[in-house]
């Protein structure tokens, strides 16, 4: 802001209005906002975050000892049955036979039943391990999202002032335009120039008016799209940012970028995940070449009435338990998944290794434009310094009546040239700044 704030200073003295910070928009409903402030609001209410965070929280739901079968289960059991027959009764020693017509018998029973399996071949331990890195993968996601949001919206708000300091930008070429539109008319009046001085001025003047509207597009469709991050209902809110200068950090290591990435990189850290999960699938169908064990138990009353014959009726009240041992000795499927399951811990250890290539690669051409933009900078601060100077000149030339209006122009765009290609140097290389900072897993560090 201060380097604008001098540049208007300076140009200024050639007769241009002064113009308003840049990062200011008129008719703000709110004070200014800071990234952090904006940041802070972004992860409480945007849509991506608060969904993976549901999701987050369904993971930690299922990630228990009962979802992977490690506990009885009880079951409350009650039950009615009955039947109608006819029966024909034959005696070897009398020689006779009885028959009986419509013999309604009744059975009745209430109970608690327990089954618990005991041991199957690891594959209840091996499922809740499963189950635990799910929960991890889970707050991984999480966690890549905030990572996500965080980028997307810092860069954005830097897009934002980026905008509304070329805007800034255009404002003053409109005045610098029309100081020199007041020149030409006071040289014509006196007799000093042609007619064609001033409608080549009006010309420019009508361009550079021309470019601050279209900029004014660019900088609502900027303002629009951070109230759509931050989820506010009324996306032509209009607000101011704090910020009013691009800011760079120049102080990034390659070495710990790279040592931060192999770390804490989340997309890895993902991967690893998948990796141990594909592992314990292999180890679930392993399982299955193993016996098992099961323990069933109960407590209940029966009840038999009997629609004939010499028993009426016949109650029983008591324990009952049972242990069931068995081993699956061919299901045509066992080897084959297990073949399967292999090649699966194959692929998802080459997708890891294959990720962790691509994320490096990113890194160093985001690391090379970083370091090439910086020196960008420093090269177009050198021609700003020239092109103010050169615009002094100019103008010095021009009010005297030494300089033609066309030179004049050129030294006035040569002006708006260099602050354009410095803007831009300024944004591009924030944006790999931050890319830097994402993939590190260093990006929250736009919250501090």
């Amino acid at each position: 802001m201060k380097r604008l704030l001098s540049l208007l200073l300076i140009l200024g003295a050639g007769g241009a209005s002064a113009q308003s910070p840049a990062g200011e928009i008129p008719d703000e409903g709110l004070g200014p906002l800071t990234l952090r402030e904006c940041l802070e609001t972004g992860l409480e209410q945007n849509y991506d975050i608060r969904i993976v965070r549901n999701e987050e929280l369904i993971s930690d739901n299922n990630a228990t000892a009962a979802n992977a079968g490690m506990v009885p289960t009880i079951d409350l059991e009650a039950g009615y049955a009955g039947t109608f027959d006819n029966s024909r009764e034959t005696t070897l020693r009398a020689g006779g036979s009885e028959s009986e017509q419509s013999v309604y018998d009744q059975a009745a029973d209430v109970g608690v039943a327990v089954n618990w399996t005991l041991f199957d071949g690891f594959r209840i331990r091996t499922e809740y391990k499963k189950l635990k890195e799910l929960q991890q993968k889970g707050a991984l996601q999480t966690r890549l999202t905030i990572e996500e949001f965080v980028a997307t919206f810092t860069a954005e708000y830097y897009n934002f002032v980026q905008q509304t300091l070329r805007l800034a930008n255009f404002r003053y070429a409109m005045g610098l335009s029309r100081e020199r539109m007041r020149i030409a008319e006071e040289w014509y009046r006196v007799g000093s120039s042609a007619r064609l001085d001033i409608l080549q001025a009006r010309v420019d003047f009508n361009a550079d008016s021309s470019q601050y509207m279209s900029q004014q597009e660019l900088v609502t469709a900027s303002r629009i799209r951070l109230n759509e991050l931050l989820a506010h209902p009324d996306l032509g809110r209009k607000f101011a940012v704090r910020d009013t200068l691009i800011v760079i950090n120049d102080r990034l290591r390659w070495d710990d970028l790279v040592g931060k990435t192999c770390e804490t990189n989340a997309e890895l850290l993902m991967a690893d995940r998948d990796n141990a999960i594909s592992e314990l699938e292999l180890k679930s169908i392993r399982s299955r070449n193993f016996p098992y064990v099961k323990l069933s138990t109960g407590y209940g009353y029966n009840y038999n009435r009997y629609g004939s014959g010499t028993n009426l009726s016949r109650g029983t009240l008591g324990l009952n338990a049972g242990v069931q041992v068995g081993f699956t000795l061919f299901d045509g499927n066992r080897r084959r998944e297990q073949r399967n399951a292999r090649i699966a811990v194959e692929n998802t250890r080459l997708t890891r290794q294959q990720l962790e290539l691509t994320i490096l690669a990113d890194l160093s051409n985001f690391w090379q434009a970083y370091r090439n933009n910086l020196e960008v900078i420093e090269l177009e601060e050198e021609n700003l310094i020239a092109a103010r100077e050169n615009y002094r000149i100019a103008m010095e030339r021009y009010r005297l009546g030494q300089l033609s209006g066309i030179e004049m122009r050129e030294a006035q765009k040569s002006l708006l040239d260099a602050e354009e290609r410095i803007l831009t140097a300024k944004y591009n290389t924030k944006l790999c700044e931050i890319s830097l900072q994402q993939i590190s897993g260093n990006v929250l560090t736009y919250l501090e």
